[in-house]
């Protein structure tokens, strides 16, 4: 899968899961290469776009070591449910050594999940991981 075909699943994704949880479950979203060990971004979306990489391996918060081993595959994903204020809620392995990153920059993964209507929501973001198993991103 290309940058441009991954950007547009994606956008597609949060859209769908803002209109069954009826509000922004991800308000800030990011793909990014590890594959040079320094979280480079290759697209980005979201209210604060100079300060995303500036904060990058601070955001990571509790997902850093996650998003760091190795024992994740195409299509895995983490939550991290206590990431506080502008820390990452969750990761989703995208292609090798790419993951998208994704975000609530108001809400913790706890508080969104408190909400029913996070059950029906998740779905579009788990149909997202599946299509990444099959064809991955792939970008040189």
């Amino acid at each position: 899968m290309t940058l441009d075909e991954t950007t547009t699943l994606i956008k597609a994704c949060m859209q769908r899961m803002t209109e069954l949880y009826r509000q922004p479950v991800f308000d800030e979203w990011a793909i990014i290469s590890t594959l040079d060990k320094k979280g480079k971004i290759l697209t980005y979306s979201g209210p604060r776009k100079e300060e995303f990489q500036k904060r990058f391996f601070a955001d990571l918060g509790s997902l850093r070591s996650e998003l760091l081993s190795a024992r994740y595959g195409l299509g895995d994903f983490e939550f991290a449910r206590h990431g506080v204020g502008t820390q990452f809620e969750a990761f989703v392995v995208v292609g090798d050594g790419l993951y998208l990153i994704c975000n609530n920059t108001g809400k913790t993964m706890a508080m969104i999940a408190r909400d029913q209507l996070w059950l029906s929501a998740q779905v579009p973001f788990v149909e997202l991981s599946d299509k990444f198993r099959s064809n991955p991103l792939v970008h040189a």
